[in-house]
């Protein structure tokens, strides 16, 4: 699986409708998994972004196809970022002369 940090930022749509905003992060999460992705962890948080995910994917065509199902509903604009476990980064480094 490939990992992926989530940054999210709610569209006025979504911040009229923020009382809802677990219930539809649980929905996503159900989505997620059609596609073949894990939202492993969702969190809320104040600043430039509204939300952060930490996201596992079979694949990016997979990630990329469930980002655009989630866009589509018009609550979260959302930005994605590849990212490496301890274990992934030192295999890259033993390539680094």
């Amino acid at each position: 699986m490939i990992t992926y940090v989530g940054l999210m930022s709610f569209t006025d749509k979504g911040l009229q409708g923020v009382k809802s905003t677990t219930q539809r992060a649980a929905a996503a999460k159900e989505v997620a998994s059609r596609f073949g992705v894990n939202m492993r962890e969702i969190l809320w948080t104040m600043g430039e972004c509204d939300m952060v995910c930490i996201l596992e994917a079979k694949d990016e065509p997979s990630l990329a196809a469930f980002s655009l199902a989630i866009a589509t509903q018009g609550n979260v604009r959302a930005k994605s970022m590849r990212a490496w476990t301890a274990a992934e980064m030192d295999q890259i480094l033993a390539k680094v002369p």
